[in-house]
């Protein structure tokens, strides 16, 4: 069974019971995660005009065709032209959303050097949690020798919670590990 269903069936049910919510519908659910990955540095080098190898990557980990996002206007400081390539983006929603997030929670996460526990500082104060890596080599499905540009990825779990604690419960009852207080 995908965590998809077992969210449907059984994890928003405990969730109910959990938050104190009155109905159903109340229990916060993922709404989208968007993985992104940056290219603007690489846009102002000569010798790199084809991006297809790291679209090639994005597209490998998470299973779908990367959004090329180009810049609206000219930044001088940033060496950064109108139209210039910016970075990748795919949306996964539904039930893809869930298999990332079930794909990243056994797999991703554990590969990652001296992984324990994930910051609960991540929040953006929305419900929305974000994650960093500073390469592809913590994902399954790339090969680290195909690499030939090494870029950041960042993760953006998108909820429809109200408040980061909501948000907070919905991503522990998905396997997501994090750092308590002290």
């Amino acid at each position: 069974m995908s965590l998809y269903h077992d969210f449907n069936t059984k994890i928003k049910f405990e969730l109910k019971e959990k938050l104190w919510k009155k109905n159903i519908h109340q229990v916060p659910k993922i709404d989208k995660v968007i993985v992104s990955m940056g290219i603007g540095s690489l846009a102002t080098r000569k010798w790199m005009k084809d991006f297809s190898d790291l679209e090639k990557n994005l597209m490998t980990i998470t299973g779908q065709k990367p959004q090329m996002i180009k810049s609206k206007k000219s930044i001088s400081n940033f060496k950064l032209r109108e139209n210039m390539p910016m970075m990748l983006k795919v949306t996964l929603r539904r039930d893809r959303a869930y298999d990332f997030i079930e794909r990243l929670v056994n797999f991703v996460l554990p590969r990652g050097r001296d992984f324990q526990w994930l910051s609960i500082r991540k929040f953006d104060g929305h419900g929305n949690y974000n994650i960093w890596f500073q390469n592809q080599t913590p994902f399954a499905e790339i090969v680290p020798e195909e690499i030939v540009n090494s870029h950041w990825i960042q993760v953006n779990i998108a909820t429809t919670a109200d408040t980061d604690e909501d948000s907070k419960q919905l991503l522990k009852s998905l396997g997501i590990i994090f750092a308590e207080k002290k």
